[in-house]
């Protein structure tokens, strides 16, 4: 029974990176098939049969995007405190977006890029327009007075506004406005109607991206696709191989949609009590579209309607996220065990702020997570002493009754009776303790706070793989010592097996980020040092009592 103890332990260790891994493959887009001219119907405009069946169906004339390639106009430049952007004046896409406060994975000196229509691979863009012949859709263009706008010294906002207008009179203003200190940017539209018919506008979001780019690697895959949220239905993912399987069409009275990478998020919010539907749309094979539509009501002769959204393009700030949206906050997403994994972070940050160190804020954590555990743990370290003391006498039952195992279970069984050792005493402590350690798993890789985080010495990324592999190396060898502190198998192929388990699983964090290496050492070391204290207790205590029956 010893052996199984030790077995379920490795198999809890070895499930945690696989229950992750499981749940980033089951998200993991299909690879996409060769690229393949469009159809010429697909203008990457939301069609008339996604907007509310009882309103009239709208129509477009938009010109048509071969193999999806944008139109393009005259770039605006826009630089603010957080945000070096660039806008098109063809349909005021949001075209390129550095994020000046986090830099690059390969190149630290430069910023960080989230939106770009280079296509090289990543194609990442925002959108918005009217599904409407008569009115402004992402192909129309636009002038603006400036081609450079910058965020002032002093200022808390910066206007980027760009202007359409029709032979009938139709004005529409496209406005931009960023705010200091905020990945919440306000896209909002001012549609005058100077003409003599009724408008009936129906205004989309969307966000458009390739399924190639920001997969992570192959030990460790990330998910990039679309989610969206809403009161009914709560938070809701899409992988590019569900959008290419069918397109998504849900009708609700709130919520937003956005796309989410490892890190990273972009959300289209538009504008509390608007109806509105979320769609998706295959635009190539590719390229894909999420997006929301929403009927505007009637805009009479002679009439203005303001139209207000806003977007969200930055990291995964829990804290900001929040205060956001509702629901935004969930696209850091610890999967089924957020009710257990939202606090830990909430412990952990709390910690950094006093310590001013993320790597430190760690160990701190691991340190009270083993302390909440520890009666928990010292039972079942208790247990696998006494049956590490026992592991002779079970020796001698097996050879005394070869091949009876009746016999052999009876004698054991008595064996444990006599000396009051419960021979799963060691199981529920482990089992107890696995939620937490799943949850605080996703935690550590989920955090955008790692990334970047430097610790000391030659970790300066905790996000990133220790470039000497000096902690995947001192795990290892931890896993060795807590090896030969637990009962040896009995069985030699187990026994050998139990050997080569550390190395396999060196190998592994050989390909993690230097956080979770640092909180699997730290949690390691604290148990050898726990478990070392009660096996000599225990060891102490069995050597009292063979003399206290010897002097008998």
């Amino acid at each position: 029974m010893d052996t199984k103890r030790l077995i379920l332990f490795v198999v809890f260790s070895f499930s945690i990176l696989m229950l992750w891994d499981s749940w980033q493959r089951e998200h993991k887009p299909a690879p996409a098939p060769a690229t393949v001219a469009q159809s010429s119907e697909n203008t990457g405009v939301p069609q008339a049969d996604l907007a509310d069946p009882s309103l009239p169906a709208p129509t477009t004339n938009a010109p048509v995007d071969q193999n999806f390639r944008l139109q393009t106009g005259q770039r605006i430049a826009v630089e603010t405190d957080l945000y070096k952007a660039s806008i098109d004046t063809t349909g005021g896409d949001l075209r390129r977006l550095e994020l000046r406060e986090h830099k690059e994975d390969e190149d630290q000196t430069q910023n960080y890029l989230l939106m770009d229509d280079a296509s090289k691979p990543m194609f990442y863009v925002a959108q918005t327009g009217f599904n409407n012949k008569n009115l402004p859709n992402h192909h129309a263009v636009y002038t603006s007075e400036a081609s450079q706008y910058q965020l002032a010294p002093g200022a808390n906002s910066l206007e980027v506004r760009l202007t359409w207008k029709d032979d009938s009179g139709i004005e529409v203003d496209k406005i931009y406005t960023f705010h200091r200190d905020s990945y919440a940017i306000d896209v909002s539209y001012q549609i005058r109607n100077n003409g003599s018919t009724e408008l009936s506008p129906t205004v989309y979001y969307q966000i458009v991206h390739d399924n190639q780019s920001h997969q992570g690697s192959r030990m460790m895959p990330t998910f990039t696709g679309a989610a969206y949220y809403s009161e009914a239905d709560k938070y809701k993912k899409l992988s590019f191989s569900d959008m290419a399987k069918s397109d998504l069409s849900k009708t609700t009275s709130d919520g937003w949609i956005g796309l989410v990478q490892h890190y990273f998020v972009s959300a289209w919010l538009p504008a509390d009590g608007l109806s509105r539907k979320f769609y998706s749309s295959k635009l190539s094979d590719k390229i894909f579209a999420i997006g929301s539509l929403s009927n505007l009501g009637n805009v009479a002769p002679g009439k203005t309607l303001d139209v207000k959204a806003r977007l969200y393009a930055g990291p995964q700030d829990q804290n900001e996220l929040k205060s956001v949206a509702p629901g935004l906050d969930l696209t850091v997403d610890y999967g089924w065990l957020t009710i257990i994994a939202s606090p830990l972070f909430w412990i952990l940050s709390s910690i950094q702020k006093l310590v001013h160190n993320w790597g430190v804020a760690i160990i701190l954590l691991t340190v009270l997570i083993k302390l909440a555990f520890y009666p928990l743990s010292a039972a079942s370290y208790r247990s696998m002493a006494n049956m590490r003391e026992l592991a002779p006498r079970l020796q001698r039952l097996k050879e005394q009754y070869g091949d009876d195992r009746q016999k052999l279970h009876q004698a054991m069984m008595e064996m444990y009776k006599t000396e009051k050792i419960n021979p799963m005493g060691g199981c529920l402590p482990i089992l107890v303790q696995i939620p937490v350690f799943i949850s605080l798993y996703w935690v550590l890789l989920g955090s955008v706070e790692m990334r970047h985080a430097p610790f000391m010495l030659w970790i300066q990324d905790l996000s990133a793989v220790d470039p000497y592999y000096v902690l995947p190396i001192l795990m290892g060898a931890t896993m060795i010592i807590q090896t030969k502190l637990n009962p040896k198998p009995a069985d030699p192929i187990q026994a050998k097996v139990m050997t080569i388990m550390p190395i396999v699983f060196s190998v592994f964090f050989f390909f993690f980020p230097a956080g979770l290496v640092l909180y699997w050492l730290v949690n390691n070391i604290l148990s050898i040092a726990q478990q070392w204290h009660i096996n000599r207790s225990t060891e102490k205590a069995a050597a009292s009592k063979k003399k206290g029956n010897a002097r008998r």
